[in-house]
């Protein structure tokens, strides 16, 4: 597993002051209570998912590793919080509520203070957030591609020809639009079936052969130490990924302006860039589960050594892949949330009506 590293160097002194500020509160813990400052140890909020363990503890590493004082302390403690998303796994996230249904109770949970910050996949959280809450970190992106696993039907993978892989009218299990609706795209006489869970309950059922074939974000399985367990890579000019595919980001109160400096000692430029450009086209298009939407922006060197260049690409389809528009849009890192709303528009011009009817 690769951890998170960040692009710029880090502003120290915030971990050294909240740090400090914490070991001295410990201290005055055994004489007297100070109302209303935070006690230790920081609660961590999180799915309960093996990748999403796999994230936190990631975070906190890269977190307590510019500033040792807070592991030694023990300053932080996990709390494994059960989301509806995960509960109900036989139907589809829009007919239940929507992905946000894979941070609901946690962020209820640090809304009511029963935890300090919360860890998610970036992709999982709800593009407008709940008043009072705000992304207050992302880390560094892991490889936001998508890719197949393919079951013992199917052939040898094609570089030229990813799908070709895949026999005529093979099922594949998935649980994503924007997915299928690429995919149908390009072979509409593939088959589609839910398939949802974590990584391991999707591969334990495609042995099973419940499906052909299934899709799974790559930089889960890199997580997890599975990487060999990705049969066909997707490049994203084949499947664009979906928004923030790849980021861990953190939520904290809105009000918590001590957490937030700290966590604004590890945040990552570039995952921050681009992830403000795909969320801003997430937002513009309004999008739901039920609509495909793919959003991916990457910085690219103009001249080497010179300043990076912010390219994003946007993805509007129908699920049945009968129509699918993609665009890209290139500017300055400064501008991701304006070059996000300004694609996003483009695309829902010129996209039919009724793609986003149900989102009015």
């Amino acid at each position: 597993m690769e951890s998170a590293k960040p692009s710029a160097p880090f502003p120290s002194s915030a971990l050294q002051k909240v740090a400090a500020e914490a070991a001295a509160r410990q201290r005055k813990e055994a004489t007297h209570t100070e109302p209303h400052r935070r006690q230790l140890p920081l609660k961590v909020g999180t799915r309960a998912s093996p990748l999403a363990l796999v994230q936190t503890r990631a975070f906190l590493t890269v977190l307590t590793r510019f500033c040792p004082v807070l592991r030694d302390m023990g300053a932080f403690q996990e709390h494994q919080i059960s989301t509806t998303g995960d509960q109900v796994l036989n139907r589809k996230l829009a007919e239940i509520g929507g992905k946000g249904l894979f941070a609901k109770e946690i962020h209820e949970a640090l809304l009511d203070g029963r935890i300090d910050f919360a860890v998610h996949s970036l992709k999982d959280l709800e593009t407008t957030l709940p008043p009072g809450l705000v992304l207050a970190c992302t880390l560094k992106r892991e490889d936001a591609r998508d890719v197949l696993i393919l079951g013992p039907g199917c052939g040898e993978p094609d570089p030229a020809d990813p799908y070709a892989v895949l026999p005529q009218g093979a099922l594949v299990g998935c649980a994503s639009v924007r997915r299928q609706a690429q995919m149908l795209h390009v072979r509409p006489d593939l088959k589609f079936g839910l398939l949802r869970g974590n990584v391991q309950t999707r591969l334990d059922k495609l042995a099973a052969r419940q499906c052909d074939a299934t899709l799974l974000a790559y930089a889960g399985l890199r997580r997890l130490g599975m990487e060999d367990r990705a049969d066909v890579i997707l490049d994203p000019t084949i499947m664009v990924p979906a928004a923030g595919q790849g980021i861990v980001g953190v939520t904290v109160r809105e009000s918590d302006v001590e957490l937030r400096e700290l966590l604004s000692a590890i945040e990552d430029y570039e995952a921050r860039a681009v992830a403000t450009a795909e969320r801003a086209l997430l937002a513009e298009l309004d999008g739901s589960c039920r609509t495909p939407i793919g959003g991916y922006a990457r910085l690219i060197p103009v001249v080497a050594g010179g300043a990076p260049e912010l390219h994003l690409t946007g993805l509007v389809a129908r699920e049945d892949g009968s129509f699918l528009l993609k665009r890209s849009i290139s500017g300055a890192p400064s501008d991701a949330a304006r070059l996000g709303r300004d694609l996003g528009r483009s695309l829902r011009a010129d996209s039919p009506a009724d793609i986003f009817a149900e989102n009015a």
